[in-house]
């Protein structure tokens, strides 16, 4: 029989630190797949998820149970991988010819005929990929979360900290970024 989340984490509180692995277990799965979304490599995703669960581990004496563990978890899992993008920025310093050949393509037909450009959706991620990559830390993450993962202002607001003006205020300089980073990719195959 499983042993509620409450009763786990005050066992685990009162010095059973087995008890912590029936939460492992269950969460580990949506863990990974939120820091799949911010790193590449397996090993990276490896290191952050044993990174949070490191942290939950030490700070689970802060949870206070006003709200659900996973609302609490996922919240650090968000905020590891905040970290990991602002420790492991990746060189933005890219030139157009490193694009393959489908995603100049589908950025051809999207700069002649936006509305056309729909056609070929595995060129377009992975230039979205690209161009995600390029980005600070504080865009990525309010663009992965309010545009990627469909997140309200609010519920980013709660994931990362911030206040409601400062994920809106970041969300519009994400997005601002995103339009230059295009725009030079743009420039330099056209001009």
């Amino acid at each position: 029989m499983e042993r509620p989340e409450n009763e786990l984490i005050a066992a685990v509180l009162q010095g059973d630190a087995a008890s912590f692995e029936p939460l492992i277990v269950k969460y580990s799965p949506r863990v990974f797949a939120t820091a799949r979304r911010y790193a590449r490599r397996e090993s990276e995703i490896e290191d952050i998820v044993q990174e949070v669960w490191l942290k939950a581990f030490n700070k689970l004496h802060t949870f206070r149970g006003e709200a659900p563990f996973e609302h609490w978890l996922m919240r650090m899992t968000v905020r590891t991988c905040y970290d990991f993008l602002r420790g492991h920025q990746r060189n933005r310093e890219s030139f157009f010819s490193e694009i393959s050949e489908p995603e100049e393509d589908w950025l051809e037909k999207f700069v002649g005929d936006p509305g056309n450009a729909a056609e070929d959706a595995d060129a377009a991620k992975l230039l979205i990929d690209r161009v995600l990559e390029k980005l600070s830390p504080e865009a990525r993450l309010v663009i992965q979360l309010l545009e990627i993962e469909d997140r309200s202002v609010k519920e980013i607001a709660k994931l990362t900290g911030w206040s409601v003006p400062l994920v809106k205020v970041r969300a519009f300089r994400a997005r601002r970024e995103m339009r230059k980073i295009l725009g030079r990719m743009t420039q330099d195959k056209y001009l």
